[in-house]
């Protein structure tokens, strides 16, 4: 009976890690893909289509896309800047306004938990946020334009008051009683504590800053501040605009290689950012999103 049932489990498992492998091949594999196809020559590429391997190895496309290397490293350089920037304060603001939202001593609890919930569900629009960014603040043509809008996202302020919800009282009396002030518990206690969930959202943030070109192209105009997603998606568009123009019908840009190296070019920093993160993501959010 025990060796039948252990060779239950042995079955079992071995079924288990093998749709997992199956799964993360279908994740993987168009990574791949899309890599292999970007170092692809582009007539192979109509002829032959995509591949695990380079259709007639090229460098075409990467070479147009360095054509001009000043301005998609400072594309880089604003991105990078408004990624790291924007994830800190958004987590320094979301934790700020979620720890108290979490707290039933907290008076004006239930007001602002109201407040933050409503804002996911209205929004004043598109032309009072841009006469606010530029009438009012004055941000226009700045990288605070870039910051500023996603600074609070009021879907991670309530997943993150969830989580902050889940943390004992008992640790906070007895911090309490030890003479520990809030300002001191916030940050010596609440916040180690909050790893995971902080790890969650600080990844929602970077993707969410580092794949950003629409606050771009409402509010940026020089060619200084042009953050990457934005300038990859200008060089798209141009290609596409010079290979339906009736005058280039003899020298075309390669477009399809194009766009998957400028794919690889987007994604490939960020990978490396998932790779940080994902040991706290999974319990960040299934803990954050259960209990409340």
């Amino acid at each position: 009976m025990n060796r039948y049932r252990d060779l239950k489990q042995i079955v079992s498992k071995t079924l288990f890690y093998f749709v997992l492998v199956i799964i993360s091949l279908f994740c993987v594999l168009p990574l791949v893909i899309i890599i292999s196809s970007s170092f692809s020559d582009e007539n192979a590429l109509v002829n032959f289509g995509y591949g695990f391997l380079p259709r007639e190895f090229s460098l075409e496309a990467y070479r147009f896309l360095f054509n001009q290397p000043e301005q998609l490293v400072r594309s880089y350089e604003i991105t990078i800047f408004v990624t790291i920037f924007g994830t800190a304060a958004s987590l320094l603001v979301t934790s700020l306004l979620a720890y108290p939202l979490s707290r039933k001593d907290f008076r004006m609890r239930n007001g602002l938990s109201f407040y933050v919930l409503f804002t996911m569900l209205f929004n004043g629009g598109l032309v009072p946020t841009y006469i606010v960014i530029t009438k009012v603040l004055h941000l226009k043509d700045t990288p605070w334009a870039l910051i500023l809008p996603y600074l609070i996202i009021p879907w991670f302020v309530l997943l993150m008051r969830t989580f902050f919800a889940t943390i004992p009282d008992e640790i906070i009396e007895s911090a309490k009683m030890d003479g520990i002030g809030e300002y001191r518990l916030f940050w010596q206690i609440i916040m180690p504590l909050s790893t995971p969930v902080l790890a969650t959202i600080g990844l929602f943030c970077t993707l969410n800053y580092w794949n950003d070109w629409y606050l771009a192209l409402l509010y940026i105009e020089s060619r200084n501040l042009i953050p990457l997603q934005y300038l990859l998606m200008n060089i798209i568009k141009n290609i596409e605009v010079i290979n339906s123009s009736t005058n280039t019908t003899t020298t075309l840009i390669p477009s399809d290689t194009v766009r998957l190296a400028t794919a690889v070019l987007a994604i490939g920093p960020i990978i490396f950012v998932y790779l940080f993160f994902q040991k706290y993501f999974v319990r960040g959010l299934t803990v954050g999103a259960v209990k409340g």
